[in-house]
């Protein structure tokens, strides 16, 4: 995402982006949209038709949406399922970066696993797995984090990749050696988080729109750009975080920009709805 704009990442499918629409403007409607609404929507955001009348198709082959004809236009229905995975998407996306209030003990989650070279392939697993649940690696077979309730998470992975026979998983406190600073930054990489979080603040505040249709664009990009976020920063406690953390700075420009931006946006997608 480049300092001076703030637009969908290249490589942003337009299937990914017209989730972020309906989460966004369809959902909190609790009403269908046309597809000319949702093809002109995402025409704002640089989707060609043709590409955009194929993403509404397979989300109705997901089962995310259902049509309903009207003469020759069609207007889709989100389903239940689209229902719950945009509520449970929102509120991940909105409550993200939100403090929580609770202090760190200082115990560390520790996944002792090595994986014989045989079984490269469930390494690589491993990693991905544990990666995206926000543990770090000090080593190929040791992983950490400082979330003592993912625990369940990091159990149920190796159950699913059968590992469970040479693993161990403890909870345990730095020692004098390697303290707990040392452990955070051999484990994650903290200064490419950091920089891609002031990236964001940079990229938010250079855009300055002008009308409903740039409201709209404006915002659908905020959030599908915030919404990365919760997949790449591990949400490490407060208290190790260094002073001046970018990650906090940057969740109060998202908040921010989507109060700000959110009322445009809705009025121009309910202009295109007919009210």
């Amino acid at each position: 995402m480049p300092s001076t704009t703030l637009r969908p990442r290249a490589g942003s499918s337009a299937k990914a982006l017209l989730l972020t629409i309906l989460g966004e403007l369809v959902l909190p409607r609790n009403a269908p949209a046309w597809t000319g609404t949702l093809v002109e929507a995402l025409g704002r955001l640089d989707i060609e038709e043709k590409n955009a009348r194929q993403a509404i198709a397979r989300l109705a082959d997901d089962g995310l949406l259902t049509g309903e004809r009207a003469g020759r236009r069609v207007r889709w229905h989100l389903t239940p399922a689209a229902c719950e995975l945009l509520t449970t998407g929102t509120r991940r996306i909105y409550d993200f970066g939100a403090p929580d209030g609770v202090r760190w003990d200082s115990h560390w989650l520790v996944v002792l696993c090595p994986v014989p070279e045989e079984q490269r392939a469930k390494r690589h697993h491993l990693r991905a797995r544990l990666g995206f649940a926000g543990f770090g690696f000090l080593s190929a077979g040791v992983a950490i984090s400082p979330h003592l309730e993912r625990e369940a998470v990091a159990s149920a992975v190796l159950r699913e990749l059968d590992l469970v026979p040479g693993a161990a998983v403890l909870r345990a406190r730095a020692g004098d050696l390697v303290p707990d600073g040392d452990l955070l930054h051999r484990g994650w990489d903290l200064d490419g988080l950091a920089e891609r979080y002031r990236t964001f603040i940079d990229a938010a505040g250079a855009l300055r729109p002008a009308n409903g249709g740039e409201h709209f664009a404006a915002l659908v990009t905020l959030v599908h750009e915030w919404r990365r976020f919760p997949f790449v920063d591990p949400e490490i406690p407060d208290e190790l975080l260094p002073a001046g953390w970018p990650g906090h700075r940057a969740k109060a420009v998202f908040d921010e920009r989507h109060a700000r931006w959110s009322p445009g946006a809705i009025a121009w997608f309910a202009e295109r709805e007919g009210g």
